[in-house]
């Protein structure tokens, strides 16, 4: 096998799902060696700013100078591409681009791109209907429904309980299998089912560690998971 391009990761939004990333990225791999799989340089940064009080509540600062420097310094140290598995920080992709001359692998267009490719066949005169699951700061500022309108007619449709789901993402930022979040993420996303959704969207990395409570019903993709195949193509390529 080809040697592998490091890839540096903009982590520690939350730190339980930067290390869930390592692992869907070690499970992905037939590995046989160590050497098999993609070196990663991990800035397991905890101290960026809040998104939900920067974007939502209005209450905090901008993550922005802090995300831009963390790529500035992966950069440094010599990555070849950029990933930041965190949905609403995607924010500030654009200026995280402008500060450095590697690629940032987009997780929320690779993410809308694999909702999309598993809508059903109807969608395709129909358009279907894309239930989100993730931060309110997603339906604020159209972070997928930029690139869902470039991929189809498909319907972006949000929780009609979002106030009770922000609710279960905190809760799991202070503890990443709180039952209760659980039963919460589980009650809103049947909402979505029965509202006619076609597709379940995770698109908070929270949420990902809980995707087993999701109904089995209609097709659920993780941007995560998107993610990882991004990188493990960015790796290789």
């Amino acid at each position: 096998m080809a040697k592998r391009k490091v890839i540096g990761i903009l982590g520690g939004m939350g730190p339980a799902a930067t290390v869930l990333l390592q692992q869907k990225l070690i499970q992905a791999i037939a590995a046989e060696d160590d050497a098999d799989h993609v070196p990663l340089l991990v800035d397991v940064n905890t101290q960026v700013p809040s998104r939900v009080a920067a974007l939502v509540e209005g209450t905090g600062p901008s993550p922005e100078p802090v995300l831009v420097a963390m790529a500035k310094r992966l950069e440094q140290m010599g990555v070849a591409a950029l990933a930041m598995p965190c949905n609403t920080a995607h924010i500030y992709a654009d200026a995280i681009r402008a500060a450095v001359d590697v690629p940032l692998l987009d997780m929320v267009e690779q993410g809308a791109l694999t909702a999309v490719a598993h809508l059903p066949p109807s969608a395709l005169t129909s358009g279907g209907r894309i239930g989100l699951l993730g931060s309110t700061a997603l339906e604020k500022l159209g972070l997928y429904a930029t690139p869902l309108r470039r991929f189809g007619r498909a319907a972006l449709v949000y929780p009609a309980r979002q106030a009770l789901l922000m609710e279960a993402l905190k809760a799991f930022k202070r503890r990443a299998d709180d039952p209760t979040a659980r039963a919460i993420l589980e009650g809103v996303a049947q909402d979505l089912v029965a509202d006619g959704c076609d597709v379940l969207l995770v698109a908070c990395t929270e949420f990902s560690l809980a995707v087993d409570v999701l109904p089995a019903t209609v097709p659920v993709v993780d941007a995560l998971d998107a993610l990882v195949t991004t990188i493990l193509e960015a790796a290789d390529a």
